[in-house]
């Protein structure tokens, strides 16, 4: 597993919160969906065999939201 935090645009309500963790979360290998409203963050697991990074911004991108980019990208210890 690895942990993303990607850059979003247009997040601004709970709403907005509850909707990108039902789009990530619904991606097969993708876990503990996180999003900071102030920070315009996401932050989540993944399993890259089971769903790159490219899926889950694709997703994010469909729910209405504008992915500006990767914030950070590690592998879990």
């Amino acid at each position: 597993m690895e942990k993303a935090i990607l850059r979003v645009e247009g997040i601004s309500c709970d709403h907005c919160v509850k909707t990108i963790i039902k789009a990530a979360g619904e991606i097969p290998g993708v876990k503990d969906v996180s999003v900071d409203i102030k920070g315009g963050t996401v932050s989540f697991m993944f399993n890259p065999a089971k769903s790159p990074l490219k899926n889950i911004e694709a997703a994010i991108t469909d729910a209405g939201y504008d992915v500006k980019g990767l914030l950070e990208n590690y592998s879990k210890p």
